[in-house]
């Protein structure tokens, strides 16, 4: 396949819906661990045409949903101090912390700005030597090595007044997690092609015969779902435990060697907290030493604020752990909704509140019904 019409082909689409029912012989549950795949399983309506054959539940595919409150509170926290700067995605802005968003805190004074990719919050600190530019960094490990580059940049040319929030999570620990964790319904996993597209699915290996669960590493358009769905139900009807790689134009067993190498170059695995999930060994990259003095949290410790309990009413956590769907949490669509979020997962473009808010009411499909 060539071309981007021919992953969102409905004649294909509906053959491949029709094979998966009729080879299901028990509903199976399967979680995605991407908010692309969730967007585009609610959007295309393939979760709601395979809704008798099984269960699709979504898992913390957001890195912006999972950055803590406090990460977010420190953020606005030093955009407010004299000469400072604080850049990050433009998806991050409207984010809740404790007591406000980023955007928010814009429209109070706080100097922040939304920026495509690290190198371009670098260029503002070589434009602002007489500023300090700090860079939210979030995201799986297909964006850090965006971030490493960027400092290794200002290593290279010498450039101090720039610095990062490192919040970048790894996805591998917190699947671990969720299979661990005693109400856990998962039977298998589409693995995010694009995390994979950087780290490979080596170690996925061995976590799919311990966990006993079989992974399917897939992309995000229609048929790349669809086709991801009937090798998961493939293994599970077999009950066959291994990972099967169907996003092979991009992804290799070993990953992006170069890019891999970038970023331990600046990164080291290490401990994290997510936002709903406590914290998760493992579950982040942390500044090595001899790159602490570009970790904004080291630079400006003085301002970072105490933890503040998120709000109650949100369900986001049981949403990103598969427990509950949206609609199943009693502040969604009411309390919580895209113009006025509790939460971080109705805010973000890959948030899965959001998916159900802007897709699940709609009778706009790419795909047409099966029969």
């Amino acid at each position: 396949m060539k071309y981007l019409d021919e992953y969102r082909d409905a004649v294909l689409a509906n053959d491949l819906i029709k094979q998966i029912c009729a080879m299901t012989t028990q509903r199976w549950v399967l979680m995605d661990v991407c908010g692309g795949q969730t967007h585009n399983l609610v959007r295309s309506g393939i979760e709601t045409a395979l809704q008798d054959a099984l269960e699709i539940i979504h898992g913390p595919g957001c890195p912006v949903c999972v950055t803590p409150s406090q990460v977010i509170d420190f953020a606005i926290t030093l955009s407010q101090r004299p000469n400072t700067i604080l850049a990050s995605f433009g998806d991050m802005l409207r984010v809740p912390g404790s007591h406000e968003s980023m955007l928010t805190a814009r429209s109070a004074g706080g100097d922040i700005r939304a920026v495509y990719s690290p190198i371009d919050a670098l260029k503002l600190a070589i434009e602002n030597p007489s500023k300090e530019i700090v860079f939210l960094a979030v995201g799986f490990e297909t964006t850090a090595p965006a971030t490493a580059l960027a400092l290794l940049q200002a290593e290279r040319e010498g450039i101090q007044n720039f610095s990062i929030i490192p919040a970048h999570v790894r996805v591998q620990p917190a699947m671990e997690a969720i299979v661990q964790s005693t109400d856990n319904r998962v039977q298998a996993f589409l693995a995010a092609g694009h995390v994979c597209t950087i780290t490979g699915y080596q170690s996925l290996e061995s976590f799919s015969q311990t966990s006993r669960t079989p992974i399917v590493v897939t992309g995000f358009e229609p048929i790349d779902l669809l086709d991801g769905i009937l090798h998961s139900v493939r293994l599970l009807e077999a009950n066959e435990v291994r990972v099967v790689n169907r996003y092979a134009r991009n992804v290799q067993r070993d990953g992006n060697v170069s890019a891999l190498q970038t970023v331990e170059s600046v990164y080291e695995v290490g401990d994290r907290s997510w936002r709903g999930f406590g914290n998760i060994p493992s579950g982040a990259l942390v500044l090595r030493e001899d790159w602490k003095h570009y970790d904004a949290s080291e630079k400006f410790a003085a301002y970072i604020p105490a933890q503040i309990p998120d709000d109650q009413r949100c369900r986001a956590a049981d949403v990103m752990a598969g427990r509950i769907k949206p609609m199943e949490c009693a502040a969604f669509g009411r309390d919580c909704t895209p113009e006025s979020p509790l939460g971080a997962p109705m805010v973000s473009s890959e948030g899965a509140c959001a998916a159900y808010a802007r897709f699940q009411t709609t009778l706009i499909t790419p795909l047409d019904r099966p029969e």
